[in-house]
């Protein structure tokens, strides 16, 4: 179950404004809150009363509380990788180490006596220490792994580099979390963040509700946190309009034409889902067959010039699909487009175009990608399943 979570900074905010903010993130169901420790300036006692008062605002919240800390922090408060204890007194759920101590000793800490999870640094620690803690049997409940953000813009990690660090990682088990970030204005965060605070550098600046859905199309994310504060509720609604559940398939025009090819129903849960902007003269019939039906996959052997789903041609065989004029002598990478009778026997196909196909008369422009939905569309693999979503700005 993919958990969700914000990020907070006491040090830069009023507990007023952050107990409101943690209070509106619950009510769309986010249940982690993360802040960074090491980077607040203070004495020791004021920072611990910082903390204090702010995780006693999380709990109400129904909220687990991750601090970042790094070694030479936890040396500073009297804390070490065999005495955390501190962090039992203030409350603290899950402590994300920043910069390890090295195996022997990190395990050490994933056994402190108050079931205070350990975060380890996805993108430091390597997959050798990690593999090492499963080697020597530490639990999947007491261990963690989180990525870092990144506030300055162009700094964030590669894409395939994070696809392959978590590849690495995944086999061994343990939960895998990553930052997305809020485009609010004036949103705030550590070391002067003023251009968000994502993972990933090709997600700056991506609606938010989209670098969701592409951390879930990796499939290798269960925790997704937004780096920055404060998010719209807008954002939250986004987020949590994507991750409603899928609609029932049975309620689906396909149901009945999937049982009688004698499909495995079963394995039609959880879609992937994209975002696509109609095109004005879209009709009932091209809206049903884009819209209505779910869910649609491209079965493996279609070419690489386009995604394909046969299922509209499946269901409505008899209902018309006149073909429409189109100017472009090309249809170009992104649009979405449905086979019109000039082809009747594949009249109702819907397909995504990946590399621009020559206008021939034989398909309608229905739609288009939204802006950034390519990103989302290399996600998709020949037999997901996919749910289209009519784009509406927010």
């Amino acid at each position: 179950m993919t958990v969700f979570g914000v990020s907070v900074y006491p040090d830069l905010s009023p507990m007023s404004e952050i107990s409101e903010y943690l209070h509106l993130a619950s009510k769309y169901g986010f249940t982690r809150v993360f802040s960074s420790m090491f980077s607040v300036e203070g004495t020791n006692e004021e920072i611990v009363d910082y903390f204090r008062e702010f995780i006693k605002t999380a709990h109400e919240c129904g909220m687990r509380v991750s601090l970042d800390v790094n070694t030479s922090f936890l040396t500073k408060l009297g804390q070490s990788y065999d005495n955390v204890s501190l962090f039992h007194e203030i409350g603290c759920d899950i402590i994300r180490l920043d910069g390890s101590y090295g195996v022997e000793k990190d395990i050490i800490m994933t056994q402190n006596p108050y079931g205070i999870q350990v975060e380890m640094n996805a993108s430091s620690s390597g997959a050798k220490e990690i593999a090492y803690f499963k080697e020597h049997g530490v639990p999947e409940d007491r261990v963690l792994v989180c990525h870092n953000f990144y506030p300055q813009r162009y700094t964030g990690l590669k894409w395939n580099n994070f696809l392959e660090t978590n590849r690495k990682l995944r086999p061994y088990g343990y939960r895998m979390a990553a930052f997305v970030s809020s485009n609010n204005e004036n949103t705030h965060g550590v070391w002067d963040a003023r251009d968000g605070l994502p993972t990933v550098e090709r997600m700056r600046g991506l609606p938010i509700d989209l670098q969701v859905r592409i951390m879930l199309a990796t499939g290798d994310v269960d925790d997704i946190l937004i780096g920055n504060a404060y998010a719209s509720e807008a954002e939250f609604q986004a987020i949590a309009e994507v991750m409603k559940p899928a609609r029932p398939i049975e309620d689906s025009p396909i149901y009945k034409r999937l049982q009688a090819y004698g499909s495995d129903l079963s394995r039609f849960k959880e879609c992937k889902r994209l975002k696509v902007i109609p095109e004005p003269d879209i009709t009932e019939i091209e809206r049903g067959n884009l819209f209505d039906l779910i869910p649609q996959a491209d079965y493996g052997d279609s070419s690489e010039w386009i995604w394909r789903s046969r299922m509209g041609r499946m269901v409505n065989a008899d209902r018309p699909i006149p073909p429409k004029h189109y100017d472009g002598e090309t249809f170009p990478v992104g649009s979405v487009v449905v086979v019109n009778d000039n082809y009747r026997h594949y009249s109702g196909e819907l397909q995504i175009v990946k590399i621009p196909i020559a206008n021939d008369g034989q398909r309608n422009l229905i739609g288009r990608l939204a802006p950034g939905e390519l990103m989302m569309l290399e996600l998709i693999n020949d037999g997901d399943l996919v749910e289209f979503m009519e784009y509406k700005p927010y």
